[in-house]
């Protein structure tokens, strides 16, 4: 049972690498683990993933550790996982498409509704399996078909327009690969954008420290 505190948004980006490990470790056979053991494997300290899961409750015994299978099984649970959260894809380009072909929403809890473009040379195909309706009929789709989440892949010029009509609809999250700051209510709509560049520059900064430390080093 999740606890009374307010949990930081680091913590929260933490849980889905958590569900990860825990589902590899499980695959590979491992029946038990323990919080030094899977914070080695994490990079994260045995203090650290202590402290995350006690925002959730009481999680393993001490000298005993964690059984994986039950482990994954509640943090899964955390993240909504067995909600039967469902999807939109709004843009099938080379990104969204992509997205439809590759990312497996069922393993991380999501059914894949619809896609919705403009393209004719798209519109009343198929995708993997999905199909793809014009933009026009976006409204009158989830009015039959409810969607938990609306996934933007539009041009730039479209994603504020596509935004709103995705909030207008009823949807309770926005995942956001426009690279455009959408404007929306948080109270109605919760926005996860991904900007692609931002991890590059990330990690372009890693690089140019160490680089920076060996230069030193070598002095």
């Amino acid at each position: 049972m999740k606890r009374n505190v307010k949990v930081s948004s680091a913590v929260i980006r933490r849980l889905p690498r958590y569900y990860r490990q825990l589902s590899e470790l499980q695959e590979a056979g491992t029946i038990r683990i323990s919080s030094s053991a899977l914070g080695k494997s994490m990079g994260l300290t045995a203090s650290q993933i202590r402290q995350d899961l006690f925002c959730f409750g009481e999680f393993g015994q001490q000298g005993y550790g964690y059984k994986v299978d039950s482990l994954r099984e509640e943090i899964g649970e955390i993240l909504g996982i067995s909600r039967g959260h469902t999807v939109v894809v709004l843009g099938t380009g080379n990104l969204g498409r992509a997205i439809i072909e590759n990312f497996r929403f069922s393993s991380n809890g999501f059914r894949l509704l619809a896609a919705f473009d403009i393209d004719p040379h798209v519109v009343g195909t198929r995708i993997a399996g999905v199909p793809v309706y014009h933009a026009d009929t976006l409204e009158s789709f989830l009015q039959k078909n409810p969607a938990s989440v609306g996934l933007l892949t539009v041009p730039i010029a479209a994603a504020q327009e596509m935004g709103d009509r995705l909030v207008s609809t009823g949807v309770k999250g926005i995942w956001n690969f426009t690279n455009y700051e959408i404007a929306v209510d948080p109270e109605r709509v919760v926005v996860e954008s991904v900007h692609f560049s931002d991890s590059l520059l990330a990690l372009s900064y890693m690089i140019s420290q160490r680089e920076e430390r060996e230069g030193e080093e070598s002095v």
